[in-house]
Protein backbone atom coordinates (compact mmCIF):
# COMPACT_ATOMS: atom_id res chain seq x y z
CA UNK A 1 0.00 0.00 0.00
CA UNK A 2 1.21 3.23 -0.99
CA UNK A 3 0.76 6.86 1.02
CA UNK A 4 -0.98 9.56 -0.82
CA UNK A 5 2.57 11.09 -0.92
CA UNK A 6 3.86 8.97 -3.43
CA UNK A 7 3.50 11.53 -6.40
CA UNK A 8 5.41 14.45 -4.31
CA UNK A 9 9.21 14.73 -4.41
CA UNK A 10 10.84 12.65 -1.79
CA UNK A 11 12.52 14.83 1.37
CA UNK A 12 15.80 12.59 1.56
CA UNK A 13 18.46 13.45 -0.37
CA UNK A 14 19.70 11.24 -3.06
CA UNK A 15 22.98 9.79 -0.02
CA UNK A 16 20.00 9.48 2.61
CA UNK A 17 18.35 7.09 -0.15
CA UNK A 18 21.17 5.48 -1.15
CA UNK A 19 21.91 4.98 2.51
CA UNK A 20 18.40 3.57 3.38
CA UNK A 21 18.34 1.72 0.01
CA UNK A 22 21.69 -0.44 1.40
CA UNK A 23 20.16 -0.74 5.22
CA UNK A 24 17.05 -1.97 3.51
CA UNK A 25 19.00 -5.41 1.93
CA UNK A 26 20.61 -5.57 5.56
CA UNK A 27 23.50 -3.83 5.50
CA UNK A 28 25.31 -2.42 8.20
CA UNK A 29 26.78 0.90 8.80
CA UNK A 30 30.49 -0.30 7.72
CA UNK A 31 29.62 -1.92 5.08
CA UNK A 32 27.39 1.19 3.75
CA UNK A 33 30.03 3.19 4.34
CA UNK A 34 32.67 0.86 2.72
CA UNK A 35 30.42 0.77 -0.39
CA UNK A 36 29.92 4.54 -0.87
CA UNK A 37 33.28 5.64 0.73
CA UNK A 38 31.70 7.19 3.27
CA UNK A 39 32.78 7.25 6.79
CA UNK A 40 30.59 5.11 9.31
CA UNK A 41 29.74 8.48 11.35
CA UNK A 42 29.03 9.96 8.05
CA UNK A 43 26.24 6.68 7.27
CA UNK A 44 25.09 7.36 10.70
CA UNK A 45 24.38 10.42 10.58
CA UNK A 46 22.63 10.15 7.37
CA UNK A 47 20.34 7.34 8.59
CA UNK A 48 19.61 9.98 11.71
CA UNK A 49 19.12 12.97 9.29
CA UNK A 50 16.36 10.44 7.06
CA UNK A 51 14.43 9.33 10.27
CA UNK A 52 13.90 12.81 11.43
CA UNK A 53 12.74 14.01 7.69
CA UNK A 54 10.32 10.99 7.50
CA UNK A 55 9.38 11.48 10.80
CA UNK A 56 10.08 7.71 12.15
CA UNK A 57 11.47 6.18 15.15
CA UNK A 58 13.60 3.53 14.36
CA UNK A 59 15.55 2.97 11.25
CA UNK A 60 13.42 0.17 10.36
CA UNK A 61 10.47 2.43 10.08
CA UNK A 62 12.08 5.01 8.50
CA UNK A 63 13.06 2.31 5.56
CA UNK A 64 9.54 0.86 5.62
CA UNK A 65 8.09 4.79 5.19
CA UNK A 66 10.39 5.78 2.44
CA UNK A 67 9.29 2.56 0.16
CA UNK A 68 5.83 3.28 1.32
CA UNK A 69 5.72 6.77 -0.34
CA UNK A 70 8.14 5.50 -3.22
CA UNK A 71 10.92 6.93 -1.94
CA UNK A 72 13.35 3.76 -2.42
Amino acid sequence: MRDDRAGEASPLTERETEVLRLASSDAHAREIAAELFLSVGTVRNRFSSAVGKLHARTLVDAVRIAERQGCL
